[in-house]
């Protein structure tokens, strides 16, 4: 028989949907800042493409801008590195600051077709354990 629970992972997943966005992205380690671009976002992480210069001491806590808007407008989170191969570096956000927040907020509910959907992944965001 087949197993049906969900792991951690799989819930995190399946709660907060993952939008498709194309965006210039800053990385700033604790030794440099780096340069890439943004594959898709969600409230709870973003992923990027690996910048050429990743070095394994770059990994760890690290704050990640995201530049919207011709740079008027950006994203920012402290986020640890949770997932990297030779293509992707993915994040998971430790902490954002309130603009980044609504910033982050709007992003989604521009790309989410089900308005009710964005009001259940903040709610899961909220009241996770």
């Amino acid at each position: 028989m087949k197993d049906t629970s969900a792991t951690p992972a799989k819930t995190d997943r399946s709660r907060f949907q993952r939008i498709l966005f194309d965006a210039p992205t800053s990385i700033r380690t604790a030794e440099r800042q780096l340069t890439s671009t943004l594959i898709d976002i969600s409230l709870k992480g973003i992923l990027v493409k690996r910048p050429d210069n990743w070095a394994p001491v770059d990994a760890g806590e690290v704050d990640v801008i995201v530049h919207l808007d011709d740079g008027r407008t950006q994203i920012q989170m402290r986020a640890d590195l949770v997932h990297t191969d030779s293509e992707h570096l993915g994040f998971r956000c430790r902490h954002i600051d309130m603009d980044s927040v609504s910033q982050l907020r709007r992003l989604v509910e521009l790309n989410l077709e089900d308005p009710d959907l964005l009001e259940r992944q903040l709610y899961a965001l909220v009241h996770q354990v």
